[in-house]
């Protein structure tokens, strides 16, 4: 399985360092968040399980495609999960959904680790640490779900809805949303003054709604889950001295 510009193609040049394959990593990540988020209604419609057994695949070029596996054996790179379509309606959509990103986050892996095979033990260790940095499509997923019906409630409540505290780490998660880029384009960390960055993690603060980096502030997604109201350094300090 290859990935020319158009999907499918020969590997000209495969990613041989640490670093190119965390890209291609990123790449094929982004290109399946955006088939679970922004695209799912697609992805739906084209998973009939009328058809012959489908999977999920995310390119290089950030593109995706429900399609049949390689005919080839062995194949090219590793297949995702066969026959994705088949459990569609036999399943509640979301935890249809979240079966499909468990898989895909399985794939994803094994075609990271594969490349990486060639890689020497510390190389591969640095390798899965930067993955490890960035969030499962499983949890992307499940969180982009999770704050759909947070600010819902909290319309309905007659309150403001708050600014989504937690950028995750890849495109697709922001259009998710009903964001991209260049809606935070001009945006500027509150601490090191850094631009915004969609591959990184950011948190808002609630009180000055300032945006600050995760690193910048010493947060991490998983304490973001736990904080319903985060106070930047400067505006706890300004309270305590009040």
């Amino acid at each position: 399985m290859g990935d020319a510009a158009s999907g499918r193609g020969h590997v000209v040049y495969p990613p041989r360092s640490a670093e190119d394959i965390l890209k291609d990593y990123r790449a094929r990540r982004s290109a399946i968040l955006r088939a679970l988020t922004h695209d799912v209604e697609d992805f739906y419609a084209q998973c009939d399980p009328d058809k012959e057994n489908l999977c999920l695949y995310g390119y290089a070029n950030e593109a995706w495609e429900v399609a049949l596996p390689a005919e080839e054996v062995p194949t090219e790179l590793p297949e995702p999960a066969l026959g994705i379509n088949f459990a569609r309606d036999g399943m509640n959509r979301r935890d249809w959904l979240a079966l499909v990103a468990v898989h895909s986050d399985s794939w994803l892996l094994s075609v990271a680790f594969y490349y990486a095979a060639r890689l020497n033990r510390n190389d591969r260790k640095r390798l899965f640490g930067m993955i490890n940095e960035l969030q499962t499509v499983f949890e992307v997923v499940s969180g982009a779900r999770q704050q759909q019906s947070k600010e819902r409630s909290s319309m309905d409540n007659g309150g403001r809805s708050k600014p989504v505290k937690i950028e995750n780490n890849g495109k697709a998660t922001d259009e998710a949303y009903g964001e991209d880029d260049s809606d935070h384009g001009e945006t500027l960390c509150g601490t090191c003054g850094g631009i915004y960055s969609a591959d990184e993690f950011w948190i808002g603060c609630d009180m000055c709604e300032r945006w600050y980096h995760g690193k910048c502030v010493k947060i991490t997604p998983a304490k973001a889950e736990s904080i319903k109201h985060y106070k930047c350094p400067s505006c706890s300090s300004k309270r305590a001295k009040q």
